[in-house]
């Protein structure tokens, strides 16, 4: 496998309070923050060897408007239902809102000067923002998936960036899901027909491609 690294970005999607701390979003819903905190390590080492080989890395944030017109209908009721609604207060400020601290980025993974974040207001970081043009004006063509959770805006992300015509690369171990069947169903889907949505590769084997020498 090769990666032009000029033509590649890293996708850190989703790795925030609200999701990967105690008193967000995630934990009012009743969702295990361990297994939603997992993938902490081995995007902080990808992080690392990213950064060293001048690879472009990209965050993402979920999270809605302060006054939630952004919101949708069908949203807020699902959260409503699940004992999570978005916009209430909670230990660290209003769930899932811009600006409050919880929907920021986890201390272990926080953005370096320069790098871009992206706040999104669904689950694919590609719907209503400026994602695919920052990548189109940098060149990119190849991604590097990561984040929370597998089965949700990680895959609605890898989904619609390969029907914009992304090769995609989704790493197995720095995903991280609530329920692992969901997790292990959502990897197991990328390889079928001969790599519908790309492939699947483990932190360990990315970085020691990111440490070749060119």
């Amino acid at each position: 496998m090769t990666l032009p690294l000029e033509h590649a970005a890293l996708l850190v999607i989703d790795m925030q309070r609200d999701f990967c701390a105690p008193g967000g979003y995630a934990a009012h819903a009743g969702l295990d923050i361990e297994r939603l905190r997992a993938p902490i390590e081995p995007i902080r080492q990808l992080l690392v060897a990213a950064r060293r080989c001048g690879l472009l890395v990209v965050h993402t944030r979920e999270g809605h408007r302060a006054d939630l017109s952004d919101l949708p209908e069908t949203k807020r009721r699902r959260t409503e239902a699940c004992g999570a609604p978005i916009g209430t207060p909670g230990p660290m400020g209003r769930l899932m809102v811009r600006g409050e601290y919880g929907n920021d980025l986890i201390d272990e993974l926080q953005p370096e000067p320069g790098e871009p974040v992206i706040d999104k207001p669904g689950y694919s970081a590609f719907a209503h923002t400026d994602l695919e043009l920052l990548l189109r004006n940098r060149g990119i063509r190849h991604l590097i998936l990561t984040g929370v959770t597998t089965e949700v805006c990680v895959s609605s992300t890898l989904r619609h960036a390969v029907d914009l015509g992304f090769a995609c690369l989704t790493v197995a171990d720095a995903c991280g899901s609530a329920y692992p069947t969901l997790h292990a169903a959502a990897l197991s889907m990328i390889g079928v027909e001969g790599g519908l949505f790309g492939e699947v590769i483990t932190s360990n084997a990315l970085i020691a491609l990111l440490e070749m020498p060119a």
